[in-house]
Order: C-alpha cells, then structure tokens, then sequence
C-alpha cells in the first residue's frame, strides 16, 4: 500500500473545521453570519439531509428556511451553519430528504473535507431530536450556544450533546500466510455480508476491557494483546468508533446466536477469493472498519482488480 495514501476513514477526517466555540454564546457575531451572502448553510430536516446533482447542498443565509441554528465552525475562511428544521416543515419533496448512510458514498467521491462538517451538523441533529425534554424533572428545553446546548426552563438544568463510545476490532492469530482475521456476519445481514467485530463499552469499563468482553461474547474468542488504531465519529446516532487491533488467546468460535449468526477466520488468500467470487462483502469506502481490514490485507479494497 502506498505510504502517501490515507487510510478511508482518516481520508474522510483529514480537514477538521475550526469549530469556533468561543463564538457560539456571541449573538451579535452570529447574526452577522446569517447576514453575510459568503456563509454557508447546511439545512437538515430532522436529521435526513437532501442532496442536490450528487453533492450536499450549502445554500447562503437568505435561501435557508427558519429553523434552528447551529454554528459549525470556519473551514478555508468561509463559516460554515446549519439550520435544523422539523422534517414537515423542509422544503421541497419529502422524499428528497434522506438519511446520514445515503450521502457517505457522496463524500468519499467528491467532497471529502465537507465529511467533518456533516458529521457535526448530523450528530447535534440527532441529539437536539432525540432530547425534548428534560431529562431530570420532564421540562421544556431551550437552545444555547448555537445548538451546542439545552437548558431546562423549569429546573435550570444544562444538557450538553452526548457521544457514546464504541469499539471496534481487528482481531487477529497465526504468522505470515497463515495469519487470519476474524469477521463476523450479524444476524439482520444478508447472506455474504461480513465485518469486524463491534460494540459498546459499558459505565465503568475501559476500552481494553470492552474490545475483550466483546469478542468474548459474541464469537467465544479470548484476545491478549491490543493496539489502538484510530477513531471516527459515527453519529448514527451518537457514536464515536474507537478502532483496535488485537491478537487472539484462542480461536474456536463459539457465535452468541443472537447479534452474530456467523463468524470464521480468514487468510489472506481465503479473503481474497471470496471477495473476488462476491462470496464475501465487507464494509468498502469510509467506515473504519474497511480502514482496519485494508491494513491487515495490506493494499486498497477498491480500485483496479477489484471490479
């Protein structure tokens, strides 16, 4: 693999915005925003987005409708917004609005340094649709902070959005050509479709501890050694992927029957044949996962000799 190329998911997260926090509680700024034609607006209704020729679709302050606010942050000198409306009231066909899983494919393609900006408008989204009320005593809630916080009428109490960690693994055993990497297939998957292991670390856990419980109860495999590997923000709804590699103690396979319907080990060469029949189809593209199998596999999923 080439060492100028970027992994997917560090490809899709290369160009972070400048998030602007210190500008989030200054009215007067953010009203100049809304007044200057050169921002751009992101508009999403509930938490579906709608694109336009195949790409997102920033308008300017004057062609977003009324909604709530959120200051995203400045990326290449340009202030970047959205405004979150409810999804009976966005604009246009219904049935041009579509969910976060849609418009990825959208990103790796054409406009990867707009994917950190999506993630953030989405997630806050997600959390502004999900907390209607207070969660301490049921009041009503207030936006601050240009959508970076919900205060109670009632109780006073702040909410703040929420990011749940979860793992994600590569889990590995064996030497050279006999080295595999176990993948599962979850139970709601149609037949051929494999990934990595996944779940969410519990109160009081470590993220060693979650990838091991993990692995444990799901596929009955016992894992030793660990090495972080990378992370992505996945705010379907409200995750943050925390990507491992790992190397397993046992490898019998004992799948839990409930999330996982399936799992093996797989070489190289298994994994290849598989992929190339479309006996096998895992995660391509973006999601970490594809980044973690891509480097155990040691070259690019997609491109040339994979059509």
């Amino acid at each position: 693999m080439s060492s100028e190329r970027l992994l997917p998911h560090v490809a899709l997260s290369a160009h972070a915005h400048n998030r602007m926090g210190l500008r989030r509680t200054n009215d007067a700024w953010l009203a100049a925003q809304m007044s200057d034609p050169t921002t751009r607006v992101l508009v999403v209704a509930g938490n579906r987005l709608r694109p336009v020729d195949g790409a997102l679709a920033w308008v300017s302050p004057a062609d977003a409708p009324d909604g709530r606010l959120v200051l995203l942050g400045e990326l290449d000198g340009v202030v970047h917004l959205a405004v979150v409306v409810d999804p009976e009231e966005a604009p246009g066909d219904p049935e041009e609005w579509v969910p976060l899983r849609s418009v990825l494919t959208l990103l790796a393609a054409g406009a990867p340094g707009q994917a950190p900006l999506l993630m953030h408008a989405i997630g806050l989204a997600e959390w502004h649709h999900a907390t209607r009320f207070c969660p301490r005593c049921g009041g009503t809630l207030v936006t601050r902070a240009a959508g970076h916080e919900l205060r109670c009428t009632q109780c006073d109490r702040a909410q703040f959005p929420r990011t749940d960690p979860a793992v994600i693994m590569a889990i590995t055993h064996g030497e050279g050509d006999d080295e595999a990497i176990l993948l599962a297939r979850n139970a709601a998957w149609p037949d051929g479709r494999w990934s990595t292991l996944a779940g969410f670390c519990e109160p009081g856990e470590t993220l060693e501890d979650a990838v091991r419980r993990e692995v444990d109860e799901e596929v009955g495999v016992e894992v030793g050694e660990l090495a972080y590997f990378g992370s992505q923000p996945w705010p379907l709804p409200a995750s943050l992927m925390l990507g491992f590699t790992g190397r397993a103690l046992t490898t019998e396979i004992d799948v839990d029957g409930a999330e996982i319907a399936e799992a093996r080990w797989w070489t190289r060469t298994d994994f290849e044949a598989a992929a190339r029949s479309g006996e096998l189809v895992v995660p391509r593209g973006i999601s970490i996962s594809s980044s973690l199998i891509e480097t155990w596999f040691g070259r690019p999923l997609d491109g040339p000799g994979w059509d």
